[in-house]
């Protein structure tokens, strides 16, 4: 009998973090382009990374869609498992974990052609009005302007609005990392000539999975996911998941 109790402890130690469990359920918001997208190839390259990363523990997954303002709260319930991506901030780690680093990205600034904006020179920026969605974290410096009332804030559902209201004029910069902001430029269907990026950035942050601290199995969903991704890291499997969405994103862009 002792034997048998030890067999089955041995096995259920062995086991995978989340084989027995429930399938993940896991949400993200569109309009993030290259990362997250409803149109995206596998839902964005961050989205094949993530639901990839849990299955390297045999953890299967699902993915919501919401706006970004309502999967965070959703998250923060606990009425998903875990939400991406996001930047790490002392006031969200109050009430999230973090997971180990998805992506290391730098923001630069976007603006109309002839519109001259740099990030080491954000005091040209006050009395302008900022194009940044719903639900993403702004760059300290710029928080604090618009906290301060130096920079006026429209908050869209996604970055693509803000590319088009540039051109509208109703906003005069948004922020974005370089990709992002390139395929919102794009979205628009006119040159990348009628805009300009900044030459400089601000600091690189990293992009991250988070949990509720409120989850029950918080601890256990984020060692699952690290446990995962690193073994994707480890191996050549995260740069082959890159070459394959950006293949996918080609033969999209070609239909």
């Amino acid at each position: 009998m002792r034997i048998d109790v030890l067999v089955l402890l041995f096995s259920t130690l062995c086991m995978p973090l989340w084989a027995a469990a429930e399938p993940l359920r896991l949400v993200t918001g569109d309009g993030y382009a290259p990362f997250t997208g409803k149109a995206l190839p596998g839902g964005g390259l961050l989205s094949q990374v993530v639901q990839t990363a849990f299955s390297q523990g045999r953890a299967s997954s699902t993915l919501d869609w919401r706006p970004w303002n309502r999967g965070l709260r959703m998250t923060l319930e606990a009425q998903y498992d875990a939400t991406f991506p996001y930047m790490r901030s002392q006031v969200m780690e109050q009430d999230y974990l973090f997971s180990n680093p998805l992506l290391v990205v730098r923001a630069q600034l976007f603006s109309r052609a002839g519109e001259v904006y740099e990030v080491d020179d954000l005091p040209a920026l006050a009395g302008k009005r900022l194009c940044y969605p719903l639900g993403w974290q702004l760059p300290v410096a710029i928080q604090s302007m618009v906290e301060s009332g130096l920079l006026a804030r429209h908050a869209p559902a996604g970055l693509n609005e803000c590319a088009r209201l540039l051109l509208l004029q109703r906003d005069d910069f948004f922020i974005a990392n370089g990709p992002i902001g390139a395929a919102a430029l794009e979205a628009t269907g006119e040159p990348a000539s009628r805009f300009r990026r900044s030459q400089s950035a601000f600091p690189e942050r990293s992009l991250h999975l988070i949990v509720s601290r409120r989850h029950p199995r918080a601890e256990q969903v984020l060692l699952a996911f690290n446990q995962g991704l690193a073994g994707l890291q480890a191996g050549n499997q995260y740069r082959q998941i890159l070459n394959d969405y950006l293949q996918q994103r080609d033969q999209q862009a070609a239909r």
